[in-house]
């Protein structure tokens, strides 16, 4: 044998072509089993108790392993071939089932299928309608809306849509998705609506002021009707009681549901019962909804409700609707360059990309930043890529606490947040994103006490550099913002130097939340801050305490103490 192999040794070592000849044959015929295998699917076991499949029939493939690979979770929970639907929507397909029968392919997916337009695809959950006309001033649907510059697809517009039980999803220029009960444009050329979707690039997501709309197909009647009105409280009956709230209705049966229902319908984004008369309108001067009254006064049983009030004739039970107020959706760059620099500083989770968003709404212009924040940038902060001196933005984000960049600007908003609950909501950012939370191991392992060593005495030096350095400073407390966020929207929109009508900032008290309030249902059930640092954090509370009222401003919020 070890003549052998010595023979063949010296004869390939004589022949060198030869043996590299060989190898590749070798490799080409290993390559094409393997490609062969690929294309023809796994293995048939019919009888496998592994195979999800073994109970719809002989001949069926084994898909467990191949398809939870490939993210198709639901694979081994449904038949093959199933189409997931969500409770929202009804199945509209005509297709024969094909339970039993063998699948080509080996049981994936044919490229076909995958390859095909998104209209054929969403059919099953919605009813694709048509092209039509938008504009920025007088939107075509004037419910909900958001954009995502970087994973829009149709199924996540049509899901978020359906869940808040709207009638239409329409989405415009490949990554903004909007909601509404009614279609209020006439159609355009389907040629118009030419842009893919940022997330599905086989799916067309509208175009240049051009909605792709579809009708969804409601499983409940109700998830449309009633939705998830929001109890804004009991008020007294304007004077101009039909220009504050135009349109109105006779009820005799009067519920909480049908006055909601009949708002949502006129697309009005307020529902006043009023006794036997359901109002309609906006937040307005007329109507601001800052002066609530006791509830007692609106405790008067509806007609066709026992446990329902339905407020009366002088106190309106009010209710905010699914309907959004675009009166301040609108936003856009500065027409000329900005002569002054405005910083909106904060120390990290103290609430500035919340202030973006309402100083957005307020002004209709975009705020910039110091950094680059790309998911920020693909939910609808569009100044996010200018740089920061480019002068199209009203405000500045910054963090940035030295001297030579305080220096770098003229005027300032500065926010304060409690410090306790600025830390965690960094640490919560820094570890799980903007509305994302930290994990359980992090709280409890060295992260949070390195963290809090090293951002506490930051949040008082943050504050202190710039009263120090800042040219002019207006302090707004995170806290004061919420509580009053009318008055103190006001302050700051006066330091931007733009005038901002009293309607536009009551429509922003309406649309208040944006996109990134992080949900209260996974608050820690424990407190995270040892003795030693609430000792450490109680002194700097105190120092920046000092430091504020030693420059004639009020003090810190008194629920920063004690801890």
């Amino acid at each position: 044998m070890a003549k052998l192999l010595l023979k063949l040794q010296r004869y390939f070592r004589r022949r060198p072509v030869r043996f590299f000849t060989l190898l590749a044959l070798y490799l080409a015929a290993g390559s094409l089993v393997f490609l062969h295998s690929g294309f023809s699917g796994e293995p048939r076991v019919p009888g496998s108790p592994r195979s999800p499949a073994a109970a719809e029939g002989p001949g069926l493939p084994y898909l467990g392993v191949m398809q939870l690979s490939r993210g198709f979770k639901a694979a081994a929970t449904m038949p093959a071939g199933a189409r997931r639907h969500g409770p929202w929507f009804k199945s509209t397909s005509k297709e024969p089932s094909d339970r039993g029968k063998p699948r080509e392919n080996g049981g994936t997916r044919s490229r076909t299928v995958r390859g095909r337009s998104g209209r054929d695809k969403e059919e099953d959950r919605a009813r694709y309608v048509g092209c039509y006309e938008d504009n920025t001033r007088q939107r075509t649907l004037r419910g909900m809306s958001f954009f995502d510059y970087k994973k829009m697809t149709v199924f996540r517009c049509q899901d978020n849509c359906a869940e808040r039980g709207y009638l239409y999803a329409g989405l415009e220029f490949g990554a903004e998705c909007y909601c509404g009960h009614k279609i209020q444009a006439s159609n355009a050329s389907e040629s118009e609506c030419n842009m893919e979707c940022k997330g599905e690039r086989s799916n067309t997501c509208g175009g240049i002021n051009r909605l792709s709309i579809y009708r969804l197909e409601l499983a409940q009647e109700s998830a449309r009707r009633y939705g998830s009105a929001i109890f804004r409280g009991c008020f007294r009956r304007p004077e101009n009681v039909s220009i504050a709230l135009p349109a109105s209705q006779l009820m005799l049966n009067m519920s909480v549901d049908k006055c909601v229902d009949f708002c949502t319908e006129k697309e009005f984004p307020l529902a006043a019962l009023a006794g036997t008369t359901c109002r309609c309108g906006f937040p307005s001067t007329l109507f601001p909804l800052h002066e609530r009254e006791d509830e007692q006064l609106c405790a008067h049983k509806c007609a066709a409700e026992e446990f329902e009030s339905c407020g009366s004739a002088d106190f309106l039970l009010v209710y905010q609707t699914q309907v959004q107020d675009n009166r301040c959706m609108d936003r856009r760059f500065l027409p000329s360059r900005a002569k002054q620099l405005v910083a909106l500083a904060s120390f990290p989770g103290a609430g500035n990309t919340w202030a973006r968003h309402l100083i957005e709404l307020a002004t209709g212009f975009y705020t910039g930043s110091y950094y680059f924040d790309g998911s920020l940038y693909n939910k609808g902060f569009k100044g996010e890529r200018d740089h920061w001196r480019s002068g199209r933005t009203i405000c500045i984000k910054t963090h940035e606490s030295g001297q030579k960049e305080i220096e770098s600007f003229d005027s300032a908003i500065l926010l304060i947040r409690n410090p306790y609950k600025a830390l965690m909501a960094e640490f919560n950012r820094k570890y799980g994103g903007h509305i994302g939370f930290a994990a359980h191991a992090h709280w409890k392992g060295k992260e949070w006490p390195e963290f809090v060593a090293n951002y506490a005495p930051w949040w008082a030096t943050h504050t202190l550099d710039w009263l120090r350095y800042g040219k002019k400073v207006l302090v707004v407390h995170f806290e004061d913002l919420k509580r009053d966020l009318f008055v103190q929207l006001q302050r700051m929109v006066a330091l931007l130097g733009v005038t901002a009508c009293e309607d536009r900032l009551l429509c922003v008290e309406g649309q208040k939340d944006g996109n990134f309030k992080r949900s209260g249902l996974r608050k820690l059930e424990y407190d995270p801050y040892t003795a030693e640092m609430r000792k450490a954090i109680s002194g700097y509370i105190r120092t920046v305490d000092a430091a504020l009222k030693l420059r004639n401003l009020s003090g810190v919020p008194e629920d920063y103490y004690p801890r």
